[in-house]
């Protein structure tokens, strides 16, 4: 089973975790509905679009509010860290967390002592985490954009507010900070890296390039990040080769978007819709 943790930027909103699914427009986690906006919620409506599709199980998911004052965050790793020993999942994703090096260190430790250990996969503030802490080759994938690969490849930075300036999201830069990134074991076994062109990667070699179809109005759209994270995810669990899977994720995510015919005011929900049908053209 695949599982997702993550957080919405509602310090009201309860610590609730259980079998994710879709009423309507929204995310349901406990009878509790959830906007389908960027964040883990686009993250894991994705990945229930996919696991559909493959009459696979929807995600079993960890949610919590957190505006970026940590406390929602550390109360999830608390959590997590002693109920993921009752669960036997396949692959797990570490989403929008308050980066905190010593809990990505309990983490680890806990998932350590499970009978078979999952495929980890961490983007946006956990992956932060994982390298800060120095654990980033423990990771299976990592899923950056451009800007997140700069910290990556900075073994100067200790935060992204401090990445140099040097290192900043050209695209023409991508591969000397692949290379740094690996050069200094900050990286994941694998990396999908989301951009204007995809890079799927490998302990540092670029395994394939996706730009097509490049759809220019995708680019302002809040999620589309967090889309493709989601659907990769899906084709892990679901079995897919780790290399098929995040060709296959860049890929769906684009045709997904041409699909759904976009403008500036698109909302990510509307894209999520076309998934299972771009799913289907590849």
């Amino acid at each position: 089973m695949l599982a997702i943790l993550g957080t919405v930027p509602d310090e009201k909103f309860p610590l609730l975790c259980g079998k994710a699914s879709l009423r309507e427009n929204f995310l349901l986690l406990n009878e509790r509905e959830v906007p389908i906006q960027r964040g883990t919620p686009a993250l894991v409506v994705s990945a229930i679009k996919i696991l559909e599709v493959l009459n696979r199980q929807p995600p079993f998911l960890y949610l919590v509010g957190d505006t970026g004052k940590g406390e929602g965050s550390r109360q999830l790793y608390r959590f997590f860290t002693e109920d993921v020993k009752k669960r036997e999942f396949s692959t797990i994703v570490f989403h929008y967390l308050m980066p905190d090096a010593d809990w990505c260190n309990r983490i680890l430790l806990a998932i350590d002592e499970l009978k078979k250990r999952p495929f980890l996969i961490a983007d946006a503030g956990f992956m932060y985490a994982a390298k800060m802490s120095g654990n980033a080759p423990l990771f299976d994938l990592f899923t950056p954009d451009l800007g997140e690969l700069a910290f990556l490849a900075d073994e100067q930075a200790p935060h992204p507010f401090y990445t140099r300036g040097f290192l900043l999201q050209e695209e023409n830069k991508v591969e000397e900070l692949i290379k740094r990134a690996y050069e200094h074991s900050n990286a994941s076994r694998y990396l999908l890296i989301k951009g204007r062109s995809d890079y799927v990667v490998k302990e540092g070699r670029i395994l394939s390039v996706i730009s097509e179809p490049l759809i220019e109005a995708l680019e302002p759209i809040g999620g589309t990040g967090d889309t493709i994270t989601g659907i990769v995810s899906a084709l892990i669990d679901a079995g897919f080769d780790v290399e098929k899977a995040c060709y296959m994720a860049a890929k769906i995510n684009r045709l997904a978007g041409n699909l759904s015919n976009p403008d500036p005011s698109t909302q990510i929900s509307h894209i999520i819709k076309f998934l299972p049908l771009a799913f289907e053209q590849i």
